[in-house]
């Protein structure tokens, strides 16, 4: 590998398939990550748990009194599930990884979170790293069908910290271009109204679409993930229109919101969603929180962005008014530019103006 700090691109991962990464298929991969699959081992577990750092999963399963479950039945909502995963890995010294939910899963409102062997961390792949990778399922909002192969999660390797400063950020964003309005205004960096000054991005909501957002219904009936553009989107989920220009968020219900900003992700960086901290309010803001290099950049460079999906929980009831911040980016180096990027392909979310449901629904 390059001898500096960086995400690893897709390349590099293509060549570590085999030896540092077994299991995997190439298909699986994307401009800076690896999907991550489900195999047919699936336990029902009494609850969410970790190993300690002297445990293995497998130990743990025993510990616990987890159950098989048949992937031929449902994943019933708030009930906690572990997968193994078809993945394994191999790290040598100097790679270590972290894992997100794939966009599609936080969009169902599905916590998907990576364990490894004595890691008592959620998403966390330790440095020289050598093992199985399991998955902790909890479908939140409705059951969920899932197949072995599915993919819910996706890893990320890399070679350093990778995240930028915030002067490393302000000549980003005059290089890199990173932020522009919905009608195709480029952003500056003096134009960010908010910053908490640790290299971040402070976003705000949409509030002008129509509909500005979905609210979750929570219907009984499963969704089966393996079906692509099947569901109507009001079996699952309303629409939410703003009230006197306010939107009002309900306690402990889960909605689909979209971002005022448009981002830009140049394809020598990628782009992570961070959690808001509690001066901004009681609420969870993001479950699937990585977004690849390419992203709103356009095939050959001329995109100027396109909005993010927040996948929001208040945790108190909430009113949503104009410019108020409700989201974070972190943007982070790449080891070197992908040999593809989000853009360059035909992904399932390179069309998206306001909040957009998962590749499960059909078009709204």
């Amino acid at each position: 590998m390059p001898n500096h700090k960086g995400a690893v691109p897709r390349q590099i991962l293509a060549d570590m398939l085999g030896s540092q990464i077994k299991g995997a298929n190439a298909e699986h991969l994307q401009p800076s990550s690896l999907d991550l699959t489900l195999s047919s081992t699936m336990f029902r577990m009494p609850g969410t748990v970790q190993p300690d750092s002297s445990e293995t999963i497998e130990e743990l399963v025993n510990e616990v009194g987890a159950e098989r479950h048949n992937l031929a039945n449902s994943l019933e909502r708030d009930v906690v599930y572990l997968a193994r995963l078809n993945e394994k890995v191999s790290l040598s010294r100097g790679v270590y990884g972290y894992s997100n939910p794939k966009s599609t899963t936080g969009r169902l409102d599905v916590h998907a979170r990576l364990l490894v062997d004595r890691m008592p961390r959620f998403d966390k792949v330790p440095e020289g790293h050598s093992g199985k990778l399991w998955a902790l399922i909890v479908p939140r909002s409705f059951p969920i069908r899932v197949h072995s192969g599915s993919p819910l999660t996706q890893l990320r390797l890399f070679t350093g910290d990778t995240r930028l400063s915030e002067l490393e950020l302000q000549i980003e964003f005059e290089k890199g271009k990173l932020l522009y309005t919905s009608h195709g205004e480029r952003l500056s960096y003096s134009d960010l109204e908010i910053t908490d000054q640790d290299g971040s991005i402070i976003l705000t909501a949409d509030l002008t679409s129509n509909p500005v957002g979905w609210e979750c219904t929570s219907p009984s009936e499963p969704l089966d993930l393996g079906r692509q553009h099947f569901y109507n989107a009001e079996q699952f989920f309303r629409p939410v229109r703003c009230d006197g220009g306010y939107l009002h968020l309900k306690k402990g219900r889960f909605y689909i919101l979209s971002t005022a900003e448009f981002v830009r992700v140049p394809p020598h960086l990628a782009c992570e969603m961070r959690p808001m901290d509690d001066r901004a309010g009681e609420f969870r803001v993001h479950y699937a929180g990585f977004i690849d290099p390419g992203w709103g950049y356009g095939k050959e460079g001329k995109g100027k962005g396109r909005p993010l999906t927040l996948e929001v929980r208040p945790h108190e009831d909430m009113i949503v008014r104009l410019r108020q911040p409700i989201a974070k980016i972190r943007f982070e180096r790449m080891l070197v530019e992908p040999d593809t990027h989000y853009d360059a392909g035909s992904p399932n979310y390179g069309i998206q103006s306001g909040p957009r449901l998962a590749k499960q629904f059909k078009t709204t």
